[in-house]
């Protein structure tokens, strides 16, 4: 037992060094969170870890996560960027559904819906779009000075009326084998669209982190005045990150759609932009600007999107799934708070109240005036 301090209270023994730097590493509690909710599905379904062959493909519980995580964690990359910057992008579910209808409706009307170059216009015409709508945010947010969250919010009523107008309120459906190969089809055994999704994180991860680009945005995110009296072009940034945003949740609207095969103008990313704020914060990027981690931001969405299938292996009625997810993320994001971590560290180093210190008498000074003064 640790032999208790001047004070009256015990002291606990220090953390080993090792277990310090693994438990103070940005990926360490979201991937704990992630492994947690693995671990749980375990417990519920036994076989939800295995991965078998079937056809020449990968089949699974963890395929599946990783499969219809894939449009999440692309929302989710560019909210990372728009975030660093201090600002925000609501209008990436609409973007979503622009960009599946456009590219339906391209091939529906098509002579010929199963050609390749039909797909390759489709796709082209949805990313042309989604690069134009980036602009437009950025160009409201930088150039107009209007607050982001306002400036995304206009277009993310005004894209989803955009998507109706295009799909004339209806479900368009298609049957393109080579537009199924985007979000339902595989490439090396694995779902195209994990493949596609790594693909673009590591051309971010690389651009990001091996050039200046990152530490530009974080400075403009950190510090906006400073950047700009060091000559920063914070406007060229704000646009820029607003342009990736869009594409990458036009790709995300291209994998959706091609799933299903169809496009809902309706439906098609409803509230995608809320699961991807979640998964930049689970992941450990804050909201006031500054540093992002694309890697958390990954294991944030993984974490959306198995908690998603979690809600549905346990049975949680569908009235109460929002307020499910919710009370777990709340939980998520007090568990890798240093400043709550604290707080609970000092309440179990605590002991009790300290007992108060008997006034000496007059008997005791007397004694002690005779050792200091024999």
């Amino acid at each position: 037992m640790t032999p208790p301090d001047d004070t009256g209270a015990g002291t606990r023994p220090a953390r080993a060094p090792g277990t310090r730097r693994l438990t103070g590493h940005p990926l360490f509690w979201p991937a704990a969170v992630l492994a947690a909710l693995l671990l749980g599905n375990v417990a519920l379904t036994h076989d939800f870890l295995a991965v078998r062959v079937q056809n020449g493909h990968l089949y699974g519980s963890l395929v599946d996560i990783l499969q219809f995580g894939a449009p999440l964690i692309l929302v989710s990359l560019g909210m990372t960027l728009v975030i660093a910057t201090r600002g925000i992008d609501l209008s990436v579910g609409s973007t979503v559904a622009i960009a599946g209808a456009l590219a339906c409706e391209h091939i529906a009307s098509a002579a010929d819906p199963g050609s390749l170059s039909t797909v390759f216009t489709a796709i082209v015409i949805a990313l042309g779009v989604a690069a134009a709508i980036g602009l437009l945010n950025g160009f409201l947010v930088a150039r107009l000075g209007v607050q982001p969250i306002v400036a995304t919010l206009v277009l993310m009523v005004a894209g989803r009326g955009v998507a109706q107008l295009i799909t004339d309120g209806q479900i368009i459906s298609v049957s393109s084998p080579a537009y199924k190969m985007i979000g339902g089809g595989y490439w090396l055994t694995l779902p195209f669209a994990v493949l596609l999704a790594a693909a673009l994180v590591a051309v971010t991860s690389l651009v990001t982190r091996r050039t200046a680009l990152g530490m530009l945005i974080e400075s403009v995110g950190g510090n906006p005045v400073a950047s700009r009296l060091v000559g920063i072009r914070a406007s060229g940034l704000l646009v820029t990150v607003y342009v990736v945003s869009a594409l990458c949740a036009a790709v995300a609207g291209l994998m959706i759609s091609s799933n299903v095969s169809s496009a809902d103008g309706n439906n098609a990313g409803l509230w995608i932009e809320l699961d991807a704020i979640l998964a930049v914060v689970v992941g450990g990027t804050a909201l006031t600007g500054g540093r992002f981690s694309l890697g958390g931001t990954v294991l944030g969405a993984l974490i959306i999107q198995t908690l998603s299938t979690t809600i549905y292996t346990l049975g949680v009625p569908p009235e109460t799934t929002l307020v499910f997810k919710a009370l777990v993320v709340i939980v998520v994001c007090l568990v890798q708070s240093p400043a709550f971590r604290a707080r609970l560290s000092r309440k179990r180093g605590r002991r009790g109240p300290v007992a108060p210190v008997p006034a000496p008498t007059a008997a005791d000074v007397t004694a002690r005036r005779q050792e200091v003064h024999p």
